[in-house]
């Protein structure tokens, strides 16, 4: 191969096609651009200028996270009723409007009540994205498409949080106010964008009786949920648990835990895209899930080494628990993408994806709260625990991925629906950040790990 064509084929990696899959990921460059600045001043803007405390702060935000979870399902049925593309638009230029009154909130009781309304436009925005992906991308590219979308919201979070950094550098009231703003009218325009996509009718209404949210009923994804929200854990370890064990319980300089974040964004950047390929098959992404598991392990035992170490040590073996890190992290994202789509019922994404976003979410807010009690409470034995439940979930996504095909063949033998990401598509056939992202969902969403909105000022992922 020519060295023209070798750099065509690089780019191809890091340029989204033209299209539609470059409309999406130019949103969300937008809406991730959004996150990072409120993920870099929106906590220090409620604590130094409105003078909430920090402790009501952080209770502000879990019950918002909370109204996003027990959103996220209906929203996402909402969207497969009412069509995915108005409902993202909606979703998204609403969670606009409302992010706006971050900036004008001016006691605890209006936080709670602005943070509820910018996470539950967060987990309406997921579901029925994740449902507009499902209709307007071919089986055999979403899985593709996600990684393009997370490699432009590493790099969108990046740009927030420098735009964040000058905010903090000024420190005014004034200036925090005009950020906010500012997100919430990215968020906008990030809606408006939409608009460009292709309509996509909504979901044909089943012959039969049954439950409207059949997602409810559905034993193997919702097993499938719970792995993600295992495998999730392994953002806020990063973005939480690791500055803080490498702070109190190294002997590396705290100066390496910038780098280690440098590592992880350049390499979701460049590598996330070829990382996912073979993943836009179920038996492909329940492959990708239990090597993200057992990877995601061992960077767990790395990191839990270092806590032994002379400082030159540590720090070789805390960069490479990084490296180690980064690539579970990708794994798991192609996994849970492909599972997400696989197996559900093309007439359904939006609830499915409601669900895998509430998964997502649930796994990055209780992490916080585990790591403070397992790996800084315990020591290294906290790693390996977490390392243990991330090996566990990853090994048995395929039995929860064969599960769901025989289920789906059961039911529908007439149907391919849920058996592979590339089965055929009907007219009308999924989050998250941040998480988040993002990826995720991200979380999983297309944030970075775990991140949504505030709540990741609590993530991606996705």
């Amino acid at each position: 191969m020519s060295v023209a064509a070798k750099a065509r084929a690089a780019a191809g990696e890091l340029v989204p096609p033209a299209g539609v899959v470059r409309i999406l990921s130019v949103s969300n460059l937008a809406k991730t651009v959004a996150h990072g600045i409120i993920m870099s001043v929106s906590v220090l803007y409620f604590t130094t200028s409105v003078g909430i405390p920090a402790s009501r702060v952080g209770l502000a935000l879990t019950v918002g996270a909370l109204v996003g979870m027990l959103v996220a399902v209906p929203a996402g049925h909402a969207a497969d009723l009412l069509g995915p593309r108005n409902a993202t638009v909606f979703a998204l230029v609403g969670l606009g409007v409302v992010a706006c009154g971050y900036a004008f909130v001016g006691s605890f009781t209006w936080l709670v009540v602005v943070a509820s309304l910018v996470l539950a436009g967060e987990a309406a925005t997921d579901a029925s994205r994740g449902a507009l992906v499902a209709g307007v991308v071919p089986p055999e590219e979403r899985v593709r498409a996600w990684s393009y979308f997370r490699s432009i919201a590493n790099i969108g979070v990046t740009v927030g949080a420098v735009a964040g950094g000058v905010g903090l550098w000024l420190d005014s009231a004034a200036g925090y106010m005009v950020l906010l703003v500012l997100a919430g009218v990215l968020f906008m325009v990030a809606g408006l964008m939409y608009l460009r996509v292709p309509s996509v009718p909504p979901a044909a209404p089943e012959e039969k009786q049954g439950p409207a949210l059949v997602v409810l009923r559905d034993r193997p994804y919702a097993v499938f949920a719970l792995l993600n929200s295992l495998l999730i854990m392994n953002g806020p370890l990063l973005t939480v648990a690791l500055p803080i064990w490498i702070a109190q319980r190294t002997d590396a300089p705290s100066s390496l835990y910038p780098a280690i974040l440098v590592i992880n964004t350049l390499f979701v950047v460049t590598l996330q895209v070829r990382v996912s390929r073979g993943a836009e098959h179920v038996a492909g992404g329940a492959r990708s899930l239990r090597r993200a598991g057992l990877v995601l392990a061992a960077c767990c035992v790395l990191f839990a080494v270092a806590g032994g170490l002379p400082a030159w040590a540590a720090v070789a073996v805390l960069l490479a628990g990084a490296v180690v890190h980064v690539l579970g992290e990708m794994l798991h994202s192609a996994g849970s993408w492909s599972l997400a789509y696989g197996l559900a019922p093309e007439r359904a994404h939006g609830q499915y994806q409601g669900l895998f976003g509430m998964s997502t979410q649930l796994g990055s807010t209780v992490t916080p709260f585990l790591a403070t009690v397992l790996i800084i409470g315990l020591g290294w034995p906290g790693w390996l625990v977490f390392g243990a439940v991330m090996a566990g979930a990853g090994l048995l996504a395929p039995a929860v991925a064969r599960w769901s095909q025989s289920r789906s063949s059961a039911a529908e033998p007439s149907s391919s629906a849920g058996l592979s990401v590339a089965a055929p598509s009907s007219s009308e056939p999924s989050s998250a950040a941040g998480p988040v992202d993002p990826a995720g969902p991200a979380g999983s969403d297309t944030l970075p790990p775990g991140e949504t909105a505030v709540a990741d000022a609590a993530p991606p992922k996705s």
